[in-house]
């Protein structure tokens, strides 16, 4: 019984990070999205399909861990993490939806944002907001806390570049008041960016509760 229990349980971990690894795809395309001045619509329809093939997974784990609830009856620490899987697929879930937020801000860009966006230091945001999330997915298949504990840690960076991006783009807007509508485009794609870092970070808090019992509580919305 315990072996098909633990076989059970690679499997979630196989699908969670299949997951995870979606998340990546998804923020990835929406970026590219925003960077390339042609064939913008290819990579706002991969983020599209990578979006619903995340709400595909989300209810594949969700089945999975309900089977390993009803079926195995698992002990205290084995019910922590199946219970932490399902907090956060939510977040994955919410991190493909903010992706694709970010995919359809980039229909309204058209090209004018590129002498601003360069800038600001929204690529390099989006890059650690990517590591962010495939280091939390990690932690969690690994039972890593140290590493979890610095993808909490590094939600501090993510805010920074925030903060650094918003005024910047404030400045911008009031030398060149005409580029306003693209900056507050800009200003709302750094923001979707600052919002997956704290999905990660609820992810990472999982992973520590998976672990030791202990929650901290989850940030985002």
């Amino acid at each position: 019984m315990r072996n098909q229990f633990d076989k059970q349980l690679d499997e979630l971990n196989v699908e969670l990070i299949t997951m995870g690894a979606l998340c990546e795809e998804a923020i990835t395309a929406a970026i590219n999205a925003m960077e390339q001045e042609t064939d913008n619509e290819a990579f706002r329809t991969k983020v599209s399909q990578t979006e619903a093939a995340i709400n595909q997974k989300e209810r594949d784990i969700e089945s999975l861990c309900m089977k390993l609830l009803l079926r195995q009856q698992p002990v205290a620490k084995d019910l922590r993490t199946i219970s932490s899987a399902l907090k956060m697929i939510s977040d994955m879930e919410r991190i493909g939806d903010q992706a694709a937020d970010i995919a359809e801000i980039t229909r309204f860009l058209n090209g004018q944002h590129d002498s601003m966006s360069s800038q600001i230091p929204l690529k390099e945001m989006s890059a650690s907001t990517i590591k962010m999330v495939s280091d939390s997915i990690d932690s969690f298949v690994k039972k890593d806390l140290a590493l979890a504990g610095q993808v909490i840690a590094y939600d501090d960076v993510i805010d920074d570049y925030f903060n650094r991006i918003k005024a910047k783009l404030i400045g911008l807007i009031r030398l060149s008041p005409e580029s306003g509508e693209t900056a507050l485009d800009l200003l709302m794609i750094a923001k979707y960016l600052e919002r997956i870092g704290d999905h990660a970070t609820n992810i990472a808090e999982w992973v520590e509760y998976s672990v030791t019992g202990t929650h901290k509580g989850a940030q985002a919305e």
